[in-house]
C-alpha cells in the first residue's frame, strides 16, 4: 500500500506539470486554431536558459528562474511577432507547417550549442522540503513542483477570469469574429496566447530538466506527449488540459511502477489513438455540430 501511495504521489506531481504544459498549447489553439508543434522545444529552451544562468553563470536560483521565465515570456512574443502574424489570413496548413519548421530550427539550435548529452542542475532544493508521511517519502522536487503548478493554476485563474486581458483572450477564444466587431484587438490577443504559452513551457521545462535531467532529444520528446494530453481532455478546453495531464502523469507513474518502466512512453500515444477513435472532441471538448 505504501508503493501504492508513493506512485499516486509521483503520478499527481508529474501529471499537474503536464497538465500545466497542455494548458499553454490549448490557448494557442484556441486563440488562433493552430496546432503548435514546436511546444517540446519551447520546453527545451525554457530548460536549458534556466541551466545557463544557474549553473553557468551562477546566479541566485530564484532569480535565475524569474529571468528564465521572463524571457520565455518574450520570446512567445517574438515568435508570433516575426513567424506568425505574417501568416494571419493564410490557409491553416501554412501555419501549422510553420510551427513544425520551427520545432526544428529550435532543436538544431539547441543542438548546436549544448549538444545531445545530459545535462543536470545542481543541487539546489533543501532536503527539508521534502515531504515524510509514514513511509512515504515525496522528494523536494516533487514538492516544489507541486507548489509551483497549484500556485500558477490559481494566478491564471484569477488573470482568466478577473484580468480584461484574460476576459479579451476568452472572448476571442469563443467566437474571434464577434470579439473583432467589439473592438477586441484580436491580434494582440494572439501574441499574449503565445508569450503565456512559451512562458508556461518553459517552468515545466524547467521542473522537467530538475527532476530528470535536461537533454534536448528527452524534452522535446516530454513536449510531444501534450498531444495525447490535449486531445485526452478536449483540445478546446483548458480545465480538460489540467485534467488530462493529471489522468496521463497517473497512468504512466502506475504501469511504469507496476507493470513495466518501458511502457511508461508508450501508453500516452496508446491512449491518444483510443480517445480518437471513441470520442474524438476528449473528455470535455465541445462537439461540433454543422448544419448544411
Amino acid at each position: 500500500m505504501d508503493f501504492f501511495f508513493q506512485l499516486l504521489v509521483n503520478g499527481l506531481s508529474i501529471g499537474l506539470l503536464y497538465g500545466l504544459s497542455a494548458m499553454g498549447f490549448v490557448m494557442i489553439f484556441k486563440s488562433s486554431s493552430v496546432l503548435n508543434f514546436a511546444h517540446g522545444e519551447l520546453l527545451a529552451i525554457g530548460a536549458f536558459i534556466f541551466l545557463v544562468l544557474s549553473t553557468w553563470m551562477h546566479l541566485p536560483i530564484l532569480l535565475a528562474f524569474l529571468i528564465t521565465l521572463v524571457g520565455c515570456f518574450v520570446l512567445g512574443f517574438l515568435v508570433e511577432r516575426i513567424f506568425l502574424r505574417p501568416l494571419i489570413g493564410e490557409q491553416l496548413i501554412f501555419v501549422i507547417m510553420l510551427t513544425v519548421g520551427l520545432s526544428a530550427m529550435f532543436k538544431g539550435l539547441l543542438l548546436f550549442i549544448f549538444g545531445g548529452n545530459l545535462h543536470t542542475y545542481p543541487d539546489f532544493l533543501p532536503e527539508g522540503l521534502a515531504l515524510h508521511l509514514g513511509a512515504i517519502y515525496v522528494p523536494p522536487v516533487y514538492v516544489a513542483s507541486s507548489c509551483i503548478g497549484i500556485i500558477f493554476l490559481m494566478l491564471f485563474g484569477l488573470f482568466f477570469k478577473f484580468s480584461s486581458q484574460g476576459i479579451y483572450m476568452r472572448s476571442v477564444a469563443d467566437n474571434q469574429t464577434a470579439a473583432l466587431s467589439l473592438g477586441v484587438h484580436v491580434r494582440k490577443v494572439f501574441a499574449l496566447s503565445w508569450a503565456i504559452a512559451a512562458l508556461v513551457a518553459g517552468m515545466s521545462g524547467i521542473v522537467l530538466g530538475i527532476i530528470n535531467g535536461t537533454n534536448v532529444h528527452e524534452i522535446s520528446a516530454i513536449g510531444l506527449k501534450v498531444f495525447p494530453v490535449v486531445i485526452l481532455g478536449g483540445l478546446d478546453s483548458i480545465g480538460g488540459a489540467i485534467i488530462g495531464g493529471i489522468i496521463i502523469g497517473l497512468l504512466e507513474t502506475f504501469i511504469g511502477g507496476y507493470i513495466s518502466p518501458s511502457l511508461r512512453d508508450v501508453l500516452p500515444y496508446v491512449i491518444l489513438v483510443f480517445i480518437l477513435l471513441i470520442k474524438p472532441y476528449g473528455l470535455f471538448g465541445l462537439v461540433e455540430i454543422e448544419r448544411v
